[in-house]
């Protein structure tokens, strides 16, 4: 047991989760091809938990109760399945053959993170008010005005993350589980670089609310 710690009442395997931290799948959302044209406003009037406006949106938005997905019927014969917390929900909604085109994942490092200090110190791939050198290629951008999280676009795996300095982790982009994991353990070490004081953090909370 040794090479494995306990995540709320979970083992971590750290062989695989050396940081002890595993990011939750809060969405994934695949794609179906039925291959078929379909009538929507039929589908609509036959099947349960089922709405169709097709003058708000040109599909018919099923509503599945186990597992709790919503699936996105279009008349072409694709469709859109959302909401699952695994690949095998997803595939379970779908029914059939699909493919998962994102998946969403977050996770808590539990410590907050100087946003501005991570941004600077990668300031040659960075969008920063005042960075010197915009030409060059964009793997960073924080722009507190506009959006409080740090967005860092990682080249491999090809994940998004959203860095918020609560500590709080959202990533996004991958297409098998094994990346999103990959992804957090790549950041894992350059976060914990530009931990933030967490005494000075208590008291800037305290502060503003």
């Amino acid at each position: 047991m040794a090479d494995q710690v306990l995540e709320g009442s979970q083992p971590v395997d750290l062989s695989k989760h050396p940081s002890g931290i595993v990011p939750t799948l809060q969405n994934i959302v695949s794609t179906v091809n039925l291959d078929c044209k379909l009538d929507l406003k039929a589908i609509a009037l036959q099947a349960r938990n089922a709405e169709y406006n097709p003058k708000r949106f040109a599909a018919v938005i099923m509503r599945i109760r186990d597992p709790k997905t919503t699936a996105l019927i279009f008349a072409s014969g694709k469709m859109v399945c959302t909401g699952a917390k695994s690949e095998q929900q997803s595939k379970l909604a779908a029914r059939k053959d699909f493919k998962i085109q994102n998946i969403v994942a977050s996770c808590d490092v539990k410590f907050p993170i100087r946003l501005e200090g991570l941004a600077y110190s990668h300031g040659a791939f960075s969008s920063v008010s005042g960075n010197p050198r915009p030409h060059l290629v964009v793997l960073m951008q924080y722009e507190p005005e506009l959006f409080p999280g740090l967005i860092y676009r990682m080249k491999q795996p090809k994940i998004v993350l959203l860095i918020f300095v609560s500590g709080k982790i959202v990533l996004t982009g991958a297409k098998v589980r094994d990346e999103t994991y990959t992804a957090f353990e790549n950041i894992y070490p350059v976060l914990t670089e530009f931990r933030k004081n967490q005494q000075w953090y208590d008291v800037l909370v305290h502060l503003v609310y």
